[in-house]
């Protein structure tokens, strides 16, 4: 089992200095872009996904999908300790929240309908994450 990201703590200053500010409402003030604005909704590229705050890689493009929700979405993340996962009360609704589990930026929400073999949707908003070449 690989070893859990040392955290990353910032104040929101710091933050603010360095990323875009759509970034930050996403990443640290949990925020979300609209569906089908995203610059990786549609992408199909062979990739990595990394946090857009830290670069922890998070997601591959082996495991992304066209769910048709307008997001990025993933049926995985690379490994168990890439994400962190919690319970999402806001706006009347309960959702399961996906952050980074080194810098703890919000990256989307998880749902139990994606594909086999997992079952799951990572549904991630695109500002949250950046695309590298594998």
């Amino acid at each position: 089992m690989a070893n859990k990201p040392e955290k990353i703590v910032k104040t929101d200053e710091a933050w603010r200095a360095e990323l875009s500010p759509e970034q930050f409402q996403i990443l640290r003030k949990h925020g979300t872009e609209r569906a089908f604005t995203g610059t990786h909704w549609d992408s199909h590229d062979d990739a990595k996904y990394v946090c857009a705050g830290c670069g922890n890689v998070l997601f591959s493009s082996d495991d992304k999908y066209d769910s048709g929700s307008g997001w990025p979405s993933f049926s995985q993340p690379t490994g168990a300790e890439a994400v962190e996962t919690g319970a999402d009360r806001s706006f009347g609704m309960e959702r399961n929240e996906v952050h980074c589990s080194r810098c703890d930026g919000h990256l989307g929400h998880v749902f139990p309908d994606g594909p086999e073999p997992t079952g799951l949707r990572y549904c991630i908003n695109s500002a949250a994450i950046d695309k590298k070449p594998k």
